[in-house]
């Protein structure tokens, strides 16, 4: 049966955040504190076979019967991602599903992309594109306006002017429902009380660029244990007009809320991840394409059944963890919700 999963809040993490994710998941404060101050539980790993960089198996998610997803899945990959997942892909699940508060502006950073992780990062399998589904809006800064040499990134990097690296981006006002593509490399932030619900690859890397005023020593922390010479060779460099940026948001208008699979986010990201928003009213009902997933309730009540797994009931704020056995499903109620996948094999 489709499991309801409870929160999984890494602490004591390097920025501020957490409470928004305890009032949408109608949880009490959980109080988490670090030298720095309170409330540093800013994410929530959903359906995570995906450790904390350098600090397993903090961030893997923990069933119910004891097992971690990781364990499960790679004893018994068809049972949750299905024979042609396995095919293309093996026992991977290609999906981390988070959500995130940023409680404070979060530091200008970047991630890699895969053929980078893999070369440069010990045991690395992925790199980390990502995507967000706004639930909460503000400012968030994407891209880079103009190109940037090595030795400008590289100074800007080393004289931590925060001024100048969030002036070099693109700045845009984001609104409930919106999302955003982030592909791997480009440089990003995202602004103080700016709630999403963060669709990724099933990595932990990032190339800190900013590290002034938060609760980590970015100097020696930021750079993936590679150095800061073969770090920065990770964030793309490249200049993109405002017209480009805005291809890799969608506003809320655009979605598709249906009981199809196409993805509400911008289609460059299909190569990584799908993220589908749908509706289910009273007296109707909407079926869900059989396969891994991972649902966020938004709104409402609804009903999950299939022919071959119990009925689960659930609620606004519940996250859902779906494997492929649990097939087809029907959905009945009224509500709303993300159903985040996997790359279509």
């Amino acid at each position: 049966m489709p499991i309801i999963l409870p929160a999984n809040q890494p602490a004591a993490r390097f920025y501020k955040g957490g409470p928004q994710i305890d009032r949408f998941r109608g949880a009490q404060p959980s109080g988490s504190t670090t030298k720095a101050g309170p409330a540093y539980e800013p994410e929530d790993w959903v359906a995570s076979t995906t450790p904390c960089y350098g600090c397993r198996p903090l961030g893997l998610t923990t069933l119910p019967d004891g097992r971690l997803l990781a364990d499960a899945v790679a004893a018994d990959p068809e049972h949750w991602l299905g024979p042609a997942h396995v095919a293309a892909f093996g026992a991977d699940t290609k999906l981390l599903v988070k959500l995130l508060d940023a409680g404070q502006r979060l530091p200008v950073h970047a991630h890699p992309d895969g053929r980078w992780a893999r070369k440069h990062v010990p045991g690395a399998t992925h790199g980390k594109a990502e995507a967000w589904y706004i639930l909460t809006g503000g400012e968030v800064w994407l891209g880079l306006k103009e190109d940037v040499s090595i030795d400008e990134l590289e100074q800007m990097v080393a004289s931590q002017d925060v001024d100048d690296l969030l002036g070099k981006l693109h700045r845009f006002n984001v609104q409930p429902h919106q999302t955003v593509y982030v592909p791997p490399g480009f440089m990003h932030a995202i602004g103080e009380g700016v709630l999403v619900v963060e669709v990724q690859e099933p990595s932990d890397l990032s190339v800190l660029l900013e590290w002034k005023g938060f609760a980590i020593d970015g100097v020696n922390k930021g750079h993936l244990s590679v150095g800061w010479d073969t770090a920065l060779t990770a964030v793309d460099r490249v200049g993109r007009s405002r017209k480009d940026i805005e291809k890799l948001l969608v506003l809320p208008g655009d979605h598709v809320v249906s009981s199809t699979s196409e993805s509400v986010l911008a289609s460059s990201s299909n190569p990584y991840f799908r993220l589908e928003h749908v509706a289910v009213a009273e007296g109707q009902q909407q079926s869900i394409e059989q396969g891994f997933s991972v649902i966020v309730v938004l709104d409402g009540e609804v009903t999950l059944s299939s022919a071959v797994a119990e009925s689960v009931q659930a609620n606004k704020c519940n996250t859902i963890l779906v494997a492929f056995a649990d097939g087809s499903l029907t959905l009945s109620g009224v509500g709303k919700m993300l159903i985040a996948r996997p790359p279509s094999p």
